[in-house]
């Protein structure tokens, strides 16, 4: 008897929590569950994913951010669905979606928390509080976020930690050095340094800027890379014309091809103030890449310092450049940090390891 899993989120963009989702409804063994995916309020990449793979998709149509009609439509395709679980991922998903599946019937219900969401205000958290009495477990990816929200009310004993999965690097080999330096009009003896990330304050790209601007004191031959985009760019691109290094830092926006261009990279930065667990590290260390990023919870659970990289403390840009050239300073120490970063994720942090916890946990509760 197959177990009918119905996953709620808010969207298909790209982000983390919704390539995981889409890895975990194409990756669950069909001879044992039946993955439906609902979509709050609008698509995005992965719906191509989940129809090439035959995963059955709703879209609610949420319009607004109070939607008393997309409860309802919630609701009755919940009912008409008799999903035997719900999963619910991220905060638009965990209040409609649980609270529909409560009234709804549904008798296992698990939520996820992917992040350490500093932004919400205390009425969120109360709404979080009262759901999660309800709910039968909630699932994250680090103690971080665990312990953030245990802070916060909700005891650690509900949560499941549960790591993201990510699966073996592949180049498409579409992308060469040789290309991308000519892309960005660079000589060929450059080091490049990238970061893979939206433009909004919890990723803290001034720090980045900074540092490639300090940097660029101790060596001569450091460019930066920005891949992302987000409602800070034009603040980001004034900062750093200001700090007259615009010749070191290049905007590249979103691109398709980020997994070919992270295997060019010589070191890859991170310098966010808070984290669930972050996919850009995984596919960087996934690429062979070393990591410098901020010590917060979700980064410790990633980056081993000495072994695939450094953790510096939070928004402090001479230590981000110091590490960093300590890693390009010295060839053997980047190689090794290589090897180690990529066989740490082939090890730990698998698609199949993933999948097969999801399974476990369902398998579990509705035993």
């Amino acid at each position: 008897m197959t177990i009918r899993v119905l996953q709620i989120i808010p969207t298909l963009v790209r982000g983390g929590a919704e390539k995981q989702l889409t890895e975990l409804a194409v990756g669950l063994p069909r001879d044992k569950f039946d993955v439906h995916v609902f979509v709050l309020t609008h698509s995005g990449p992965y719906e191509e994913t989940l129809r090439t793979h035959d995963v059955p998709l709703t879209m609610i149509n949420k319009k607004l951010k109070v939607d008393p009609f997309a409860y309802r439509r919630l609701k009755a395709c919940i009912k008409k669905l008799r999903p035997d679980l719900v999963h619910t991922w991220i905060f638009a998903a965990n209040c409609y979606g649980r609270q529909a599946a409560f009234s709804a019937g549904v008798k296992h219900v698990v939520a996820g928390e992917r992040c350490v969401d500093r932004w919400k205000a205390w009425h969120e958290f109360a709404i979080d509080r009262q759901l999660a009495k309800r709910t039968e477990r909630i699932v994250t990816n680090s103690t971080g976020v665990r312990d953030f929200y245990d802070e916060h009310g909700i005891p650690a004993e509900k949560f499941a930690i549960i790591p993201n999965g990510i699966r073996p690097f592949e180049a498409t080999g579409n992308l060469t050095r040789e290309r991308l330096l000519g892309e960005l009009k660079l000589p060929t003896d450059v080091k490049l340094i990238g970061s893979v990330g939206r433009l909004w304050p919890q990723k803290r790209t001034k720090d980045l800027i900074w540092a490639a601007e300090l940097l660029k004191a101790a060596r001569d031959d450091t460019h930066l890379l920005l891949i992302g985009d987000g409602p800070q760019r034009d603040a980001l691109l004034r900062f750093r014309n200001e700090v007259r290094i615009s010749d070191r830092v290049h905007f590249l926006g979103e691109r398709s091809d980020v997994r070919d261009l992270l295997p060019l990279l010589d070191c890859f930065w991170l310098a966010s103030g808070y984290e669930g667990q972050s996919n850009a590290i995984m596919e960087a260390m996934s690429a062979g890449v070393p990591v410098v990023a901020s010590d917060i919870p979700g980064n410790r659970d990633l980056v081993v310092p000495e072994q695939t990289g450094y953790l510096v403390p939070v928004g402090d840009s001479a230590e981000m450049a110091r590490k960093t050239q300590l890693i390009i300073d010295h060839a053997d120490r980047s190689a090794s940090f290589s090897d180690a970063a990529r066989k740490r994720m082939l090890d730990e942090f698998s698609v199949e390891k993933m999948v097969d916890r999801h399974a476990e946990l369902y398998q579990t509760l509705t035993a």
